[in-house]
């Protein structure tokens, strides 16, 4: 993992009212997203439904970055069909598989759109942002079980192809399926897809 950009020239905290008050309106190219921080994320936080962070620069404190908020979530793999089940499983012994297995959940994540692509640094921010959030649930010092990251990704184009190309992959195989399992009716139109991470991948 390269995160050569936000360790070395970003500072990472927590996003709180101090910062929502003294940084610039941040923006991700994404009017949902960017309402969601500028008016939502602390009343998340307050609500103890979600967590903020995010990297400030160094060199200008008052300019965000990237942020994201995670939250306690899991996969249940009674609410999966048996072919997608046995994918969620299949890394897992036998002796050791269970019906919810603990993950962590992004709420959400948006990059600053002027560092989408650093120039002069051997990756993207928003590669090095996934790996940073990866690297903390597989760290020694991280106090709770954790297998999986969970996201519910915007169903357009950009995100998912930011996710796939950071090895998340789809809960469900096809929409759907997504939409048989979750409730929604099969006229519906699917905003979102449920994509995984399995954190076994990166524990040493």
């Amino acid at each position: 993992m390269d995160l050569a950009f936000l360790l070395d020239k970003c500072t990472l905290q927590v996003y709180d009212a101090t910062i929502s008050a003294c940084c610039d309106n941040f923006d991700c190219g994404n009017d949902d997203l960017n309402d969601f921080f500028q008016k939502d994320a602390l009343l998340y936080q307050s609500q103890l439904l979600g967590k903020t962070y995010c990297f400030t620069l160094d060199e200008n404190p008052k300019e965000i970055v990237c942020a994201f908020t995670i939250s306690n979530d899991s996969i249940k793999t009674t609410h999966l069909p048996n072919s997608r089940k046995q994918k969620v499983n299949k890394k897992i012994s036998n002796q050791k598989r269970m019906r919810t297995y603990p993950a962590v959940l992004i709420g959400r994540l948006g990059v600053n759109k002027n560092y989408r692509s650093v120039r002069g640094e051997n990756d993207r921010t928003g590669k090095q942002l996934m790996d940073f959030i990866k690297s903390w649930f597989v760290d020694g010092a991280n106090k709770t079980g954790c297998r999986f990251i969970v996201v519910d990704s915007y169903n357009t184009p950009s995100p998912l192809k930011y996710y796939k190309r950071n090895d998340f992959e789809n809960l469900f195989s096809t929409e759907e399926q997504e939409k048989e399992f979750t409730g929604l009716d099969s006229s519906a139109i699917l905003k979102t897809r449920l994509l995984y991470f399995d954190l076994i991948v990166l524990h040493n």
